[in-house]
């Protein structure tokens, strides 16, 4: 992560927390890549935030820390940070700043590529409509996953969304096409990063993985690179290789609040909840990197993974989210409570590009038919469970007491999987077929007859 330098500035005005202020600067640009020597020889990069005059304001990727005024030289090279590119980047696992973190040596490209990268323009986009499978049959079936599409998993804490994105990552397919996976992990305990590297350690042998993992204890700046970086190693695979590749990004909320830090420390207004007026329009220029081009082969899908502070879905990173996005994966602690994973609530779940990756010639021609019915079927076993708790299940017409063994079976047959079962798309599509099928044919008015006619209901008399 070198490139020319220029002229080297001694004029160290501040030390702010992860910034350094450097005056008399002339022909500095921002988002430029610095490069920063302190009185002992070290080096340390940073990245120009800010241009004010003769003033540049300067985030240090490693941190101030150990640096002082006197004795700090920072050279400007001219250019926005870039890195190389290339397949040399599978089956690497690096820290959030693209160092090698697995013993190799670093990592060597064909060529180099701005890490700042840009969103795809609207006018070249290629519309989504092939899935990508990811084993999970709750993910598959109800809210499958398109290429090209960006669609995060809300969490919150306690829930196993760290062990449902490394499933996804490690069992992901484009139905045989070359395919590959680029994980990026921001805030993590040292014990979840050993569980990433050990969860993932097939598919990186594999040579179908990159890995960049930033810990907590890592300088907080580096939080804010490691996505970059993810997405930049996952457009050259997808558009210059051919590859269509999976990024998932955990835990957004602790990019996020990497972000609200530097904005503090740069003195900016603060908005909601504290988190810096341009959060919007950051995530956006990451989630908007996403999709396929005409014309280029290959495609980038976009995983984030997210904690909502006390499980608030209306917190600004979540709610942000959720306006840029195409859909969401929705991890519920009563689901968990009962202790089926993944705990995924079926209900507030949604994937709105799903219509356009399933049926005939890219699912089966029955999935879209059975995931509706099954929503259909789930939402009016939910108003009957409600209704239990008022008036009592002895209450209850015949109907409805099969409505409330639907939402059991849905949960045992079908939700319930382990965290390293990789479940195929027809076993999930059968195993949705016997939830629904608890129910009498007149409750499945959903499905087309044809389809029904396949399929015959153990107890098939029309409950009264």
């Amino acid at each position: 992560m070198t490139g020319p330098q220029f002229i080297e500035y001694t004029g160290v005005r501040e030390l702010r927390g992860p910034l350094v202020v450097v005056e008399g600067v002339g022909g500095v640009g921002w988002d430029e890549f610095a490069t920063i020597v302190l009185d002992s020889g070290e080096r340390r990069h940073g990245l120009v935030l800010e241009v004010n005059r003769d003033l540049a304001v300067v985030q240090v990727l490693e941190d101030t820390a150990g640096m002082n005024r006197t004795g700090t030289r920072v050279a400007f090279s001219g250019t926005p940070l870039r890195i190389p590119v290339g397949t040399g980047w599978l089956g690497r696992v690096c820290d959030g700043r693209g160092e090698p973190a697995d013993g190799g040596p670093p990592v060597f490209g064909g060529s180099y590529a701005a890490v700042g990268g840009a969103p795809i323009n609207p006018v070249r986009r290629e519309p989504p409509n092939e899935p990508v499978l990811t084993g999970v049959g709750a993910v598959d079936v109800l809210t499958t996953l398109v290429r090209g599409q960006k669609l995060p998993v809300f969490s919150a804490a306690g829930l196993p969304h760290l062990e449902l994105a490394v499933q996804i990552a490690a069992q992901a397919t484009c139905g045989g096409e070359p395919f590959a996976v680029v994980f990026a992990g921001m805030g993590l305990t040292h014990a979840d990063t050993a569980f990433v590297r050990e969860g993932l350690a097939a598919r990186s042998a594999a040579r179908e993985l990159v890995l960049f993992l930033n810990t907590a204890d890592d300088p907080v700046i580096e939080r804010l690179l490691t996505p970059r970086l993810a997405l930049t190693v996952a457009e050259h695979l997808a558009f210059t290789e051919g590859r269509h590749v999976l990024v998932v990004m955990t835990d957004m909320t602790a990019y996020s609040e990497a972000l609200r830090e530097v904005s503090a420390a740069r003195g900016e207004i603060p908005a909601r909840r504290a988190y810096p007026g341009y959060l919007y329009s950051d995530l956006a220029s990451l989630y908007e990197r996403c999709g396929r081009i005409k014309g280029r082969p290959g495609s980038v899908t976009i995983v984030p993974v997210l904690t909502m502070p006390a499980g608030d879905i209306t917190h600004p990173v979540p709610d942000l989210t959720g306006y840029i996005t195409e859909g969401q994966i929705v991890l519920s602690a009563d689901v968990q409570a009962v202790g089926t994973y993944p705990p995924v609530d079926p209900l507030a779940s949604l994937s709105r590009l799903m219509r356009k990756g399933t049926g005939a010639g890219r699912t089966r021609a029955d999935h879209p038919a059975v995931a509706a019915q099954l929503i259909a079927a789930l939402a009016r076993s939910r108003q009957v469970a409600e209704l239990a708790d008022l008036i009592g299940r002895s209450a209850l017409s015949p109907t409805d007491l099969r409505h409330l063994d639907l939402e059991d079976a849905f949960r045992h047959r079908f939700l319930a999987q382990g965290t390293t079962e990789d479940r195929s798309l027809d076993d999930s599509l059968d195993r949705a077929w016997e939830v629904l099928l608890t129910l009498p044919r007149s409750q499945l008015g959903m499905l087309p007859a044809d389809l029904l006619g396949t399929h015959t209901p153990p107890q098939d008399e029309e409950a009264r």
